[in-house]
């Protein structure tokens, strides 16, 4: 027969249900407290307001079993008001059509607020249609030759890939990049999404790739630690790199969008996760941001297909950076969120027309995830830049015999870090 339950437990179980109306627990003798702390793990409800409460009666018994058990603060930062990221933000457009008015009129109530870098696809002939009112520089096929030089002839920065251009030319901490062809989404309300700032509370809130949330980002509002989270990981580590989604046209291959051409993105899911460490994405330069300080070398033009065109669906280069970057992150012990902010995409290109060009990237990549499955970097690599050389060494002892094409990437690697260093010398 089971005992009665006694006054202490009763008393303990209607603490743990009403936590949110505690605001002092000096006064609890150290027995219970001490009881009640145990209960309180055990539970799953511990949390940064409640161990501030526990830790604020300064009980030795109670600081010693957190203290044993690796119990650290969880620091949610502060995210800084938008007046302080006027002058810490680029956000990077590559323009591949020749008339952006429409494109920046709707995106003016985001933009305007930050400076712009507008790289001009090198092949597109004539002056950019740029409306008046932004903060700007924009360059275009003289200016990247410039400042290229002599490296023209390994990196190619034509088509998506002038938007790299303007991740080498920026100064500043963090890099928001969205193509020409997108929009401001709507939320499930109907309301327009400030992607910018979005993205800059996925880079300022530490990401959690070394344990997952299956209640995804806990830093986001309305969200916390689940149950059996370890607390020596819920302080999380730096955000290197934020991948935006989109809604209307997904980003499917090419044989995918030709056998189901309808097929389109209309699910608004509101979250953000943290992508687990040694696990590979497909990373798409469509609507990204990154902490340039930290991982912005690792984002680079160098995986180029043969026949690669202009649309989307003929290329691969930013799946190929995608997983370079990824790998530094996970080397540095930086993370990769995926999820908000969505952007609107528009419609461009011809998935049937765009197949031929395309299927050499998509066979391709039965090699390149295994080979980046497998990389493991030296101790010795603690930049991205090291870590960029020495993945571009392993990608010529054992991608290069297999094809050209991974031959000419690790070239064009080693050529964008000694371009990198030399920009920032100066």
């Amino acid at each position: 027969m089971r005992n009665p339950p006694t006054l202490l437990s009763l008393t303990i179980d209607s603490a743990l249900i009403n936590f949110s109306t505690i605001s002092d627990l000096s006064f609890v003798p150290e027995h219970i407290l001490l009881e009640l702390f145990v209960r309180t793990l055990k539970a799953g409800k511990l949390n940064e307001k409640i161990l501030k409460l526990f830790v604020a009666t300064g009980k030795e018994e109670i600081l010693s079993v957190i203290e044993s058990l690796n119990i650290q603060h969880i620091l949610v930062p502060v995210l800084p008001t938008r007046k302080l990221f006027h002058d810490e933000v680029d956000i990077v457009i590559g323009a591949l059509q020749p008339d952006l008015t429409s494109f920046m009129e709707q995106w003016r109530p985001f933009f305007s607020r930050f400076h712009l870098i507008i790289v001009q696809d090198p092949d597109l002939k004539g002056e950019l249609k740029i409306p008046e009112g932004f903060n700007l520089n924009l360059y275009t096929k003289s200016d990247i030759d410039k400042v290229v030089g002599s490296s023209s002839n390994a990196i190619s920065f034509s088509g998506y890939s002038c938007r790299y251009f303007g991740y080498l030319m920026s100064r500043n901490k963090y890099i928001i990049s969205i193509d020409d062809d997108c929009i401001p989404a709507k939320n499930s309300n109907g309301e327009p999404i400030d992607a910018i700032s979005q993205h800059i509370i996925n880079l300022t809130t530490p990401a959690t790739p070394f344990f997952f949330n299956t209640l995804y980002d806990p830093f986001c509002e309305g969200a916390d630690f689940v149950r059996g989270y370890p607390f020596s990981l819920r302080s999380g580590v730096e955000c290197g790199l934020s991948c935006g989604l989109w809604l209307n046209l997904a980003d499917y291959d090419a044989p995918t969008q030709s056998l189901k051409p309808d097929l389109k993105n209309s699910r608004y899911v509101d979250a953000v996760l943290t992508v687990p460490a040694r696990t590979m994405l497909p990373v798409s330069g469509i609507n990204i941001s990154f902490n340039n300080e930290l991982v912005g070398p690792a984002l680079l033009p160098a995986f180029r297909l043969a026949k690669e065109g202009k649309v989307r669906w003929e290329t691969v280069e930013d799946i190929w950076t995608g997983m370079c970057v990824k790998v530094v992150c996970d080397h540095l012990r930086l993370g990769v969120k995926s999820g908000l902010p969505y952007v609107w995409r528009q419609e461009r290109g011809n998935a049937v027309e765009s197949l031929k060009k395309e299927w050499e990237g998509v066979k391709l990549m039965e090699d390149v995830v295994p080979f980046f499955q497998s990389v493991r970097l030296s101790e010795s690599a603690v930049t991205a830049e090291d870590c960029v050389v020495e993945i571009a060494s392993s990608v010529k002892e054992h991608l290069g015999p297999l094809n050209p094409t991974f031959a000419h990437a690790a070239e064009t690697m080693v050529e964008w870090i000694k371009l990198w260093k030399r920009l920032r010398a100066n």
